[in-house]
């Protein structure tokens, strides 16, 4: 069975909270979205947007930041 958890790696990944900002998680990674699809990415690190304002979410574009 792919993904059970004895074929996992025993190092963790790394989720890196950033207050105003995204959570950087270690990759690649396959994240489920509500309406049950899902997207990955392999590269070593992605940017999971938090405020929904990106216009490539789940995958955060830096639309979080305060505009001048």
């Amino acid at each position: 069975m792919p993904n059970s958890p004895s074929d996992r790696s025993a190092t963790p990944r790394r989720v890196t909270v950033q207050r105003k900002g995204p959570l950087l998680v270690e990759g690649p990674v396959e994240v489920e979205l509500e309406d049950g699809s899902v997207v990955t990415s392999d590269r070593f690190r992605v940017a999971l947007c938090t405020c929904r304002r990106s216009r490539r979410y789940p995958w955060c574009d830096t639309s979080h930041r305060d505009r001048a």
